[in-house]
């Protein structure tokens, strides 16, 4: 399918409970789409519900209306309806997320917490630990911490073992929540050409990137989410 995620006619709003069960709109009329080997990234100021669109794709966020579709194993499915036990699956096989932030088990190592996506999926466990370790290896992090629990590493180290867990597998969508926030020029720059690499896999891609250099050089396409926001931003 060379469209592999298609975004039609998305709304979402929250209800504040603490607030008399006011509703408080994000997006409405959400459409775009995302084609193999593409880096579509959202746009907008901050607050306008950039985030909250990725986890509506996720299926992390519920939506008023509207379809997600992903083609997923020779089939579409529309993410927006589906039930908790297609959407993991969906996240096994087709649906992948690289996050701001690294939620990890308790003192389990690094390496092998870049290498359960790998495991989940079948493959061998020697083969697995070999991947994570050379996508830490690639990142940079310093092999003394491969045996570590990330949750005493910095934001940066944090950072790369949550882009290592998420580019380990061949996942034919990505999706990118400011992946480069905490990382040097360095590092920067490697995750700049792991997405390219993807792009050339023929890897659908939908981030967002406020550095603006990180930005120019992965994006085939901006979509300006504020065109389908029925308030300003904070």
């Amino acid at each position: 399918m060379p469209t592999p995620l298609v975004v039609s006619e998305v709304a979402k709003s929250f209800t504040m409970h603490l607030r008399d069960g006011l509703r408080l709109p994000v997006v409405s009329n959400v459409a775009f789409s995302v084609k193999a080997g593409e880096c579509v990234v959202l746009g907008g100021p901050s607050g306008i519900g950039k985030s909250s669109l990725l986890k509506m794709v996720y299926g992390n966020y519920a939506v008023d209306s509207g379809q997600i579709l992903i083609e997923h194993e020779g089939r579409v499915v529309d993410l927006a309806g589906a039930d908790p036990r297609t959407i993991l699956a969906v996240r096994r096989a087709t649906l992948g997320y690289v996050s701001q932030f690294l939620r990890t088990v308790p003192r389990v190592a690094a390496v092998d917490v870049v290498a359960e996506p790998l495991l989940a999926r079948g493959v061998a466990p020697a083969e697995a630990r070999d991947a994570a370790e050379a996508m830490l290896d690639r990142l940079n992090l310093p092999r003394e911490l491969w045996q570590l629990p990330p949750a005493t590493f910095s934001g940066g180290e944090q950072q790369r073992v949550n882009i290592a867990r998420g580019f380990i597998t061949d996942h034919r969508i990505l999706l990118l929540d400011e992946p480069t926030a905490s990382l040097d020029a360095t590092n920067r720059a490697v995750v700049v050409a792991m997405i390219a690499e993807k792009k050339a896999a023929g890897v659908a891609l939908l981030g967002i990137f406020h550095d603006e250099d990180v930005r120019a050089k992965v994006a085939d396409r901006i979509v300006d989410v504020s065109a389908f926001s029925p308030r300003k931003a904070a």
